[in-house]
């Protein structure tokens, strides 16, 4: 009968102290490469929408409502409307119509930026309303709220500002609104005439007096919703 080999127990120690140091050492490699690999293609992405996300409040408010704005006049050429002012307030309530209000607060609304802007021939006002929500499916979901017909009403509230020509805008003097999407974020617009008469008022309607108010609000929420990737090493950024 053979017998089997019994190995010494200091050979058997020093081989799994081996077997150990190898696994630690790779164990220590891989975490050294995590530690050190540059941002995969997915998680750059992951950053610039969150960064987008994030616009509402790390942008100053004169970089989301610049001090004019470019828009197409009804006579054709470009001109620009001038910003009369800024909302220092961002709640959500009040900021939209009752109906609208109930929608946005379902939905998670983080708050609503307004700014008022006067047209080229300083007849219009207009209030271009930021809506910031938490993400692009509440934002859409949102979105089925408001007058989608170019009615100002449900919409943003108009937002006066008093010893301006902008402080007879009143919700009675809306006469045209929109909205847009894109991102978690909503962008409405409301106008009127500086004079502050309501649409009953006017007598025959010309909307395309307030077209161009769409056209502001879609600059402001381009701007806004368009991700920028992460720039590794440039200012701003950290990767």
């Amino acid at each position: 009968m053979s017998k089997r080999r019994a190995w010494p127990a200091v050979v058997v120690t020093s081989a799994l102290a081996l077997i150990c140091a190898i696994t630690a050492g790779i164990a220590a490699s891989a975490a050294g490469a995590e530690l050190t690999r540059g941002p995969t293609q997915a998680e750059l992405e992951r950053a610039a929408k969150r960064e987008v996300a994030d616009r509402w409040r790390s942008w100053p408010a004169g970089r989301i409502f610049p001090a004019t704005l470019a828009y197409y006049a009804e006579q054709g050429g470009e001109e620009r409307a001038r910003r009369v002012g800024i909302s220092t307030t961002t709640d959500c309530a009040g900021a939209v119509d009752r109906k609208a209000e109930t929608a946005l607060r379902r939905a998670g609304c983080r708050a609503v930026l307004r700014a008022t802007y006067l047209d080229a021939l300083q007849g219009v006002v207009v209030t271009v309303g930021v809506v910031a929500l938490p993400d692009e499916l509440r934002a859409v979901r949102a979105k089925k709220v408001f007058s989608a017909s170019g009615k100002p009403v449900p919409g943003i509230r108009p937002m006066a500002f008093a010893g301006t020509v902008a402080d007879r805008f009143t919700a009675a003097g809306r006469q045209a609104g929109s909205v847009r999407q894109a991102g978690p974020y909503l962008v409405l617009t409301t106008a009127g005439q500086v004079d502050g008469r309501p649409a009953r008022a006017v007598g025959e309607q010309r909307p395309a007096v307030f077209s161009f108010a769409a056209d502001l609000g879609e600059h402001v929420l381009t701007e806004l919703s368009t991700p920028r990737m992460p720039e590794c090493g440039a200012k701003g950024w950290q990767c």
